[in-house]
């Protein structure tokens, strides 16, 4: 078996297609000496003479033809700095809608205009940078081609002025925040625009309208008049202050309160290559996670939030797929506090990405320290395919058991291989895992491949993955173990010519899993029907055919009722209707209906969420879950209720204040999260943070929370 996935990995290499030549779409960039002063204005005798990247072209509705919303860009730098200036014409006249002046604001809410830059020349990582039309910054790192991770953030400066026919954006993006290849004199880059009020996105090399106008393999040339300066070794030291008080009410336990204190360094050891080292972080201002109600026989997957995991983390979170994941940063500090960690991530010269952590959690009664260390090594090969190579490590302070069933260690290296052909019509993966653990089976292994054609008309998708009874990955987000595990998905779409729909067409999803005797357990028939309209609406349609055979005795409710029995098996089928509003509109929604068979009995489940805004300062949104389950006696018919009110103020770009409300019937929890920032300086923060827990009945408190932290970025 091992045999069958390195040939499918070397069959996938012969998928690459010629490299997109780049030289049709390029703009220069000169030095100036004089002092520019980031205020939308534009008024500096550089800007007069630098060039102009003009002509955007349509990238939605439709990708054929230049933009009928103008937009104009020069760019010009010193040794410190990256200037960037932005006028954004409107055709449209009226209120630009923006959502709020929160910064990673959502790019479909807001009019907006982002630079692409591919600072490796690989035309798969690179950074982000963007503005809202009410001002607000949006940045992030790009990875796998052009996905943007928005947790990232940096220190950087930007300024709107806005007029009535037009806005005008300016940019200082400091070259020590940003990582790029020393002495190299071009860079790929694109520009896009967004405007809502036209309802139009466009971009400077034309990228087709099935692809995200952030894909870094439709750049154009950024070409320097010399290579960028040369950074050096660098520091930016990031101490924090907090201070706490808690009670744990429902356990007994006093009202306790605390001071603490650590801080994050930064060192760049070159323009492609830095160092991050953390003593005693501290994530109490992370965002709370959003709650759901879980219906599920696996775990749920959250996000990782804290904002140390998140650089390069692509290096670490992209290895295998979706749900067989060797490393998932939020094992780390799950049970115990961290000590302390560093990382070592980016570029060694042009061909090889490095990323090395390691990370040091404290110990408590019933979880012993543990040290936690993944190392991968990525190389690029052919035009953007790329091979890593890789080794997740967790080392726990733990005395085994006399019969050695305590395991001390867990390892897991392997190989991943990711396609993507210059035109970016072909993607896919191709990985195989090893685990090494104490007394591990002959069959702790996973491995998996996939392949994905995507022209705008056609989508399809094929996968097979493998994950043997012995696999077990600690530092991972495995959901099960001792499966085959294959499905294809097909998706066509019709374009009109007139009319007020953009596109519609059918889509087929078949999941297959079976067990390692290849019998059934799981099976998905899906067929889907999806309209779009030109004002961004959207209907869909799904009809779905579910067969489940369960391996363990499995309570339907998760709520601790009679179980369903090992062996027992259930077909069901249901019918699902979905429609999201024109979110350019001051108050739109979603709204997902769903009804059919569930196990032994019948499922009724309602989603949606409302949301309204007085731009660009207020923002509410309530979520709502609602699950009614009907079961057969003698087990229990329930209904669950999930309810998320959010109120998002945003007084200035730098000043937040958010209130998260999560009442949890399944959970029998009201969680109140209050947060409130003042960015007093780039990437230095104040937060005041309050959490509280009670029951929905009478509203008694189980246990609450106050902590403060300040923050101060030293370069």
């Amino acid at each position: 078996m091992k045999r069958l996935y390195i040939l499918i990995g070397f069959s996938l290499l012969q998928a690459q297609s010629e490299p997109v030549n780049r030289a049709t779409f390029r703009i220069d960039i000169a030095a100036t000496d004089e002092e520019v002063v980031i205020d939308g204005e534009l008024s500096e005798t550089v800007w007069e003479n630098a060039a102009t990247a003009k002509n955007f072209f349509r990238v939605t509705p439709i990708d054929t033809g230049l933009a009928t919303t103008k937009t104009e860009v020069k760019l010009a730098y010193n040794d410190d700095l990256l200037f960037v200036g932005i006028i954004c014409y409107d055709k449209v006249l009226g209120k630009r809608p923006v959502e709020s002046l929160r910064r990673d604001f959502s790019f479909p809410k807001n009019d907006n205009f982002i630079i692409f830059m591919d600072t490796y020349n690989d035309q798969t990582n690179g950074f982000a940078f963007g503005i809202s039309a009410a001002g607000a910054q949006w940045d992030g790192i790009q990875a796998d081609g052009g996905d943007v991770s928005l947790d990232w953030d940096c220190k950087w400066y930007s300024a709107v002025k806005k007029h009535d026919d037009h806005w005008v954006a300016e940019f200082a993006i400091p070259f020590r925040s940003i990582r790029y290849q020393d002495g190299v004199d071009e860079w790929g880059i694109n520009f896009g625009r967004f405007s809502l009020l036209q309802n139009e996105k466009s971009a400077w090399a034309p990228v087709p309208r099935q692809f995200k106008h952030s894909t870094l393999a439709f750049t154009g040339t950024l070409q320097w008049d010399k290579p960028p300066p040369k950074l050096g070794t660098r520091f930016s030291i990031i101490p924090f202050l907090s201070g706490q008080g808690s009670e744990d009410i429902d356990a007994g336990t006093p009202a306790d309160s605390d001071v603490d204190s650590g801080l994050d360094a930064k060192v760049t050891l070159s323009t492609s290559l830095n160092l991050d080292l953390t003593i005693n972080p501290d994530f109490s201002q992370v965002e709370v996670d959003q709650q759901r109600t879980n219906l599920d026989r696996f775990e749920l997957f959250f996000p990782e939030k804290r904002q140390f995991f998140l650089e390069n983390s692509d290096l670490f979170a992209s290895l295998g797929s979706e749900n067989i994941r060797p490393f998932f940063s939020r094992r780390i500090g799950l049970a115990t506090p961290v000590k302390g960690g560093a990382r070592l991530s980016g570029k060694l010269g042009s061909n090889y990405r490095l990323g090395i952590m390691s990370m040091q959690t404290d110990a408590n009664e019933e979880t012993p320290a543990s040290n936690f260390t993944v190392a991968t090594l990525q190389r690029k090969i052919l035009t953007r395919s790329s091979l890593s190579i890789f080794l997740v490590n967790k080392e726990s302070d733990l005395q085994e058991n006399a019969n050695g069933s305590e395991n001390s260690y867990n390892r897991v290296g392997g190989i991943d291989f990711n396609l993507a052909s210059a035109d970016n019509l072909w993607t896919g993966k191709t990985f195989f895992h090893q685990a090494i653990y104490k007394n591990a089976g002959d069959k702790a292994f996973a491995a998996a491949t996939s392949i994905k054609y995507n022209n705008g008309t056609i989508s399809s998708h094929m996968g097979y993955s493998f994950v043997g009874a012995d696999f077990q990955a600690d530092v991972g987000f495995v959901k099960r173990a001792g499966f085959h595990r294959f499905g294809p998905h097909l998706e066509y779409k019709f374009y009109p010519n007139e009319g007020k729909i953009l596109n519609h067409g059918p889509t087929f999803r078949f999941d297959n899993v079976l067990d390692e005797d290849l019998k059934t357990m799981d099976r998905e028939l899906e067929l889907q029907y999806i309209i779009n309209w030109l004002d961004r609406s959207k209907l869909s349609a799904e009809l779905e055919r579910g067969f489940v055979k369960l391996l363990a005795p499995f309570d339907p409710t998760n709520t601790g009722g009679d179980t369903l029995a090992a062996g027992s098996a259930y077909n069901w089928n249901e019918f699902s209707l979905n429609y999201e509003s024109d979110a350019r509109k001051t108050l739109n929604f979603t709204s997902n209906i769903r009804y059919g068979g569930y196990y032994n009995g019948n499922k009724f489940s309602l989603n949606g969420t409302i949301n309204y805004r007085v731009q660009p300062y207020v923002n509410l949104s309530i979520s709502t879950t609602y699950d009614k389950i009907d079961l057969p006696e003698p087990f229990e018919s329930m209904a669950f209720l999930l309810i998320g009110p959010r109120l998002d103020l945003t007084f200035t770009n730098k000043l937040f204040l958010t209130t998260f409300v999560q009442y949890n019937d399944q959970a029998d929890n009201v969680n109140v999260n209050l947060r409130f920032q003042w960015r007093f300086a780039p990437v230095s923060d104040l937060f005041i943070v309050y959490t509280n827990n009670s029951y929905p009945d009478d509203f008694r408190t189980k246990d609450k929370a106050l902590v403060a932290k300040i923050s101060y970025w030293f370069n």
